[in-house]
């Protein structure tokens, strides 16, 4: 028997490419969400001292990303991947595209010179093992640079539904996907065996007339409920209209508008290589310190 702890399965992969697959054919009419956030990929991007002949876009939805990575003129060939059959159609028009699923990559090690996915690992059971296995297709100084969302994503949302469900039924099940805090997504790429890791994070604000106009949109981008443990049961309309009502008395700005949160988390590592900057080694310091402010060194065991 493997000592080795099962990984928990929190996301029915199956409804949420169905999902994905249903959206590909309207997103553009509700990819303002992926636009933003591949121009801050693209930015990072940008500001990198060196070119990427070969990537992969791990995600691609409609080659979004690829399209803003193209225009920095630092990459070169870009494999396109994504869950759902419908994106991976779109996604060709900017390239080679195929389907795979979303917690695995069939790519042999140390493939490409960067990986690249824009808001698709927020739906990942396994992120410690997925950013493993991007660290191996890493060529040795490879860079990968991916976002999410993040932990502060739809909280409104969230309060509204869980306020309504316990008010009309006693209890709550899971309606909004757990998103992850930036200290514990930002730790995975440590874990990974990345160097150089950087994390960060961008919040928006999305104002809508009403929550029914937020929840549209969510099913535009296919990012609608596709938790395994969801209630498999049509929700009443009453839920949603008390949560509707919820979400305005709570959040709803002086033009009667309510607000929606995104935390865009963005991730950036290299796998390691010898021309790195490296950490000084303890007591390897050229200059005293105490030199440096004009004092006098106290040994704190004396």
């Amino acid at each position: 028997m493997s000592d080795t702890p099962a990984i928990p399965r929190l996301f029915d992969q199956t409804a949420q490419r169905r999902h994905r697959d249903r959206a590909a054919a309207g997103f553009g009419g509700f990819d303002f969400l992926k636009r933003e956030a591949a121009l801050r990929i693209a930015d990072r991007l940008e500001l990198m001292r060196r070119d990427f002949p070969l990537c992969l876009d791990f995600g691609c939805h409609d080659g979004t990303l690829t399209r803003e990575i193209r225009a920095t003129g630092k990459v070169g060939t870009v494999i396109q991947a994504d869950p759902a059959p419908g994106f991976a159609r779109r996604a060709a028009d900017c390239g080679p595209a195929l389907v795979t699923g979303h917690d695995r990559l069939p790519f042999a090690p140390a493939s490409f010179d960067a990986v690249f996915s824009c808001l698709t690992l927020h739906w990942v059971d396994d992120l410690p093992g997925v950013m493993a296995q991007i660290r191996r297709l890493l060529k040795p100084d490879g860079l990968c640079l991916v976002n999410l969302f993040g932990g502060s994503t739809l909280t409104e949302l969230r309060a509204a539904l869980l306020e309504a469900e316990q008010e009309l039924s006693g209890g709550a099940g899971p309606r909004t996907a757990p998103m992850a805090d930036i200290r514990d997504v930002g730790a995975l790429l440590g874990r990974a065996g990345m160097a150089l890791p950087v994390a960060d994070a961008d919040r928006l604000t999305i104002t809508y007339p009403d929550m029914f106009r937020l929840m549209a949109d969510l099913r535009g981008m296919g990012e609608q409920n596709a938790l395994l443990g969801r209630t498999r049961t049509p929700t009443s309309r009453r839920l949603f209209l008390r949560a509707a009502e919820i979400y305005h008395d709570r959040f709803a700005g002086p033009d009667g508008r309510i607000p929606a949160s995104f935390e865009i988390i963005t991730l950036t590592g290299w796998a390691p290589h010898e021309s790195q900057q490296q950490p000084l080694r303890p007591g390897s310091a050229a200059h005293r310190l105490a030199d440096s402010l004009g004092t006098t060194e106290q040994d704190p065991e004396a």
